[in-house]
């Protein structure tokens, strides 16, 4: 069977908490659809859990962005993939490029590793809230901790001068704000691209002990030095390291304090529960909802419905991640479900390299701010906060809170 008729697909959630209605209903009625995205071009989504598995892992649905037919949410006026100064990223290629790309730098976040950094971070986040309370009341969480935070642990681990941390972050937000130009998104590229051209050559020059230090030593060993891909790496890293992190710590803030304070409370208690509690969020919030897109090498059946070869997919994670066939009650908020089976950080080959980084760095920031600071509150009405429905990321622009 295939489907011709397309309706819009919305991006914007309306609630704060759950996914458009839009996305829900199509995963109840149609969970395999045809869809016209803001673009006006054409798309096919997949909103069941079960599909968007398939879609992870099945080497029929190619993960390069520059495919004429990847699905864009963004128009630049041309039929063709936007341009870059960046070569391939990782999350773009598929086998047998994809394997080798991925192996050598897999094993900077092996759980061991990751386990490694946790004082550090404990020291970051405890830093910043000594900071936060020590300054004026009301604070904003989201420029006090939210994003520091993140920032300057990927920052120590990739080897990149926290000193600039605002350059970066105004040039990653400016790249995913779909309302910004095409020409404002590719100059933020550019811009980020010229500065770690400038940060590598430094390393290569001068041998540094981090991240990308270890990963010029190791490409000289092997005789395969690509400076370029280097670049494209630290890109990846940099941009993933400290936005998706940043947006979760000020939703999942703003969820405990507004909605569930039963679970604040809980946290208080018993720091402990911070790590079902974090496997919770992810599944609730789903942040980077339309980050999985794919292109289809054949024609493929999803769900009794034919995807025609060269199509446009994107996976609706947030849907997937309330599909009633995987989680019980999936409207539900419980920090005692502990399901580490969501797809807030993908599946297959190409789920997300720093998953172990961002559960750790999540469950020490829970597990401290509700301890640290019990008298915690919103320090404006709710209706008042903003929320960022023009970014590929969900997240907050600002959280005021007080104590």
């Amino acid at each position: 069977m295939t489907i011709d008729s397309a309706e819009t697909l919305q991006t914007a959630r309306g609630c704060p908490f759950a996914p458009p209605e839009q996305h829900v209903r199509l995963l109840r009625e149609r969970p395999v659809a045809k869809v016209k995205l803001p673009t006006g071009r054409d798309a096919w989504v997949a909103t069941r859990y079960e599909d968007i598995r398939t879609v992870l892992s099945d080497p029929r649905f190619s993960a390069n962005r520059r495919h004429p037919a990847a699905p864009r949410l963004v128009n630049d006026g041309s039929e063709q993939p936007a341009s870059s100064p960046l070569p391939k990223m990782m999350l773009e290629m598929d086998p047998p490029e994809h394997g080798p790309v991925r192996r050598a730098v897999v094993g900077e976040f092996t759980l061991r590793r990751i386990a490694a950094m946790r004082p550090r971070i404990q020291q970051i986040v405890d830093e910043h809230l000594d900071a936060m309370l020590a300054g004026p009341r009301p604070a904003d969480l989201v420029h006090a901790v939210a994003l520091p935070v993140p920032s300057l642990v990927i920052c120590e681990l990739l080897g990149v001068p926290y000193d600039d941390h605002d350059f970066f972050q105004t040039n990653s937000a400016q790249l995913l704000n779909r309302r910004a130009s095409e020409q404002e998104r590719q100059h933020a590229v550019l811009e980020l691209a010229v500065y770690l051209d400038k940060l590598i050559t430094a390393k290569e020059q001068q041998p540094t002990d981090d991240l990308l230090g270890r990963q010029i030593a190791k490409q000289r060993e092997t005789g395969t030095v690509d400076h370029q891909a280097l670049i494209s790496l630290a890109f990846l890293l940099l941009i993933g390291g400290h936005e998706t992190t940043a947006n979760m710590i000020s939703l999942g803030t703003y969820l405990l304090l507004q909605e569930h304070p039963e679970a604040a409370q809980a946290l208080r208690e018993h720091p402990e529960k911070a790590e079902h509690a974090v496997e919770e969020l992810l599944r609730y919030f789903t942040i980077a909802e339309f980050a999985m897109a794919r292109v289809t090498l054949e024609d493929v059946e999803l769900s009794g419905t034919v995807i025609p070869a060269g199509s446009g997919v994107l996976m609706l994670a947030n849907a997937g991640n309330r599909d009633p066939e995987v989680f019980e009650d999936p409207e539900r908020f419980d920090i005692e479900r502990g399901a580490r089976n969501h797809l807030a950080f993908g599946y297959g080959a190409h789920q997300c390299l720093g998953q172990n980084l961002a559960r750790v760095e999540l469950e020490i920031f829970f597990s401290t701010l509700f301890r640290r600071v019990p008298t915690l509150r919103l320090a404006v009405p709710a209706e008042q906060l903003s929320f960022k429905e023009e970014a590929t990321v969900y997240g907050m622009h600002e959280l005021p809170v007080t104590w």
